[in-house]
């Protein structure tokens, strides 16, 4: 069959094997705790899925708790790992909810040399991670961020669909946009 894709790579182990017991210890770290939701809506068809968390990379895990932790104001959640090699779970400080994963890029051993170059020249680009966050007050929220030396992508500006954002750029040059909330 010409043209046709090779088959995905498949990233499970077999069956019995799961890994050394401090892969599946940090697994846990990584991802925390999953708590409800205050108003997870059930659809009735069985269905009453809720996003627990979300990941974006991370080069620098003392510059991304600079950014979440001290200027964003989210609380840490989870921290494993050794050096560059840190999983950072941060998330809104004061309650249960979506959390975000910080990780170092191309950590899966599944991921090759050549993947891992892309990934940081599309991180050194801004290209690879980026994440929606929502407040209701944008302008306090983007003055905040900017005295606190946070790249400024985009000042809040009234969007022709609708939505008034802005965006800035993280430490490890991920994109952060904030919508207000109405």
């Amino acid at each position: 069959m010409s043209g046709a894709l090779p088959p995905p790579r498949s990233r499970r182990r077999p069956r019995g094997d799961d890994g050394p017991t401090q892969e599946r210890a940090v697994a846990r770290s990584m991802i925390g705790e999953v708590r409800a939701a205050p108003s997870a809506p059930f659809y009735g068809d069985g269905m009453d899925l809720t996003i627990n968390t979300t990941s974006l990379p991370h080069d620098d895990p003392e510059a991304s708790l600079a950014f979440y932790r001290d200027l964003l104001g989210f609380e840490v959640r989870g921290d494993v790992g050794e050096g560059r090699m840190r999983w950072i779970t941060v998330g809104p400080a004061g309650g249960p909810g979506p959390s975000i994963l910080l990780a170092p890029p191309g950590a899966d051993p599944g991921v090759t040399d050549s993947e891992r170059r892309t990934i940081a020249e599309m991180m050194a680009k801004g290209t690879f991670g980026w994440i929606l966050l929502a407040t209701h007050q944008l302008d306090a929220t983007f003055d905040k961020l900017r005295a606190g030396g946070a790249e400024v992508v985009q000042e809040p500006t009234e969007q022709p669909y609708g939505i008034r954002d802005c965006a800035f750029r993280d430490p490890a040059g991920n994109l952060i946009r904030i919508q207000q909330i109405r």
